[in-house]
């Protein structure tokens, strides 16, 4: 279980696939040779039209859902990738110079330490402009954390079924001024606006977490969701995984990277939570 998300570039994988079902195929094509891999480790040698396992996989509010898998449908089925994928050479939104490169994820559970860090980045009273624009937006925009405190205690579960989705089977909260924020609060701020981030609230996000540069005048932070995508190159990425030992921290540094790419390009970015 993961947190992925998409540069979502229209370009013709996304044309011909969609971006879902970009994503829908790698998981497909990954799993399946994973599954062979352990098939041939136990000196299994049929072909994969005679493979089959049984897959599990657990959403919030629906439970598990358990389907018998042939692997060759899967091979069969992410096929379609192959044909597009000589379009990710030289594309903008490409992060990492490979195929499908506009795709990344945060792996579940959601480790102490990412959740730490998040708030660790949050301003203080001693940035007012972008201090009080994050006061302003919790307050106005309801972020009160809940929808993502449900998670952890997903479906009616016990602490151990939590932690499906955190480490911990509790938020960290950190003191910012007179405003105390939860990591819940800034997980649902982040992802809790439906599935895609448009460019407009990805501006504001680079700015609370500390992606971009935030000392900046008040002009600048008013228009930061509205400039034009030419002004944006002005703000360069200011996040380094080099520096995050955490592998979760490191996934959420890669998936700020992703967002302010969308941003620059005036792009949303596709989640599937």
């Amino acid at each position: 279980m993961a947190i992925d998300h998409i540069v979502e570039l229209d370009c013709p994988p996304k044309r011909a696939l969609s971006a879902g079902g970009i994503l829908e195929r790698i998981k497909e094509r990954a799993r399946a040779r994973e599954v062979i891999r352990w098939f041939r480790a136990a000196g299994d040698r049929r072909e994969p039209a005679k493979m089959g396992f049984e897959f599990s996989q657990r959403r919030p509010g629906a439970g598990d859902e358990r389907q018998l898998i042939v692997v060759q449908d899967l091979l069969d089925h992410a096929a379609a990738l192959d044909e597009q994928e000589a379009h990710c050479s030289g594309c903008p939104a490409n992060l990492s110079d490979s195929a499908f490169g506009c795709i990344g994820a945060i792996q579940y559970p959601l480790s102490a330490s990412a959740e730490t860090w998040l708030l660790e980045r949050l301003p203080l009273p001693d940035e007012p402009l972008v201090w009080l624009l994050l006061r302003q937006g919790i307050r106005n925009l309801g972020y009160d954390g809940s929808s993502i405190k449900a998670l952890r205690v997903a479906d009616g579960a016990s602490e151990a079924g939590a932690r499906s989705y955190f480490e911990l089977p509790y938020a960290p909260q950190r003191r910012l001024g007179e405003v105390v924020v939860t990591s819940d609060q800034a997980l649902e701020m982040i992802f809790g606006v439906g599935e895609r981030i448009m460019p407009n609230h990805a501006g504001i996000l680079l700015l609370f977490f500390n992606a971009i540069n935030r000392d900046l005048e008040a002009a600048e932070i008013q228009s930061i969701s509205s400039m034009q995508a030419a002004q944006r190159e002005a703000y360069p990425f200011l996040m380094s995984q080099a520096a995050a030992p955490d592998s979760c921290v490191r996934e959420f540094i890669a998936f700020f990277k992703a967002l302010h790419r969308a941003w620059q390009l005036n792009l949303p970015l596709f989640i599937d939570s």
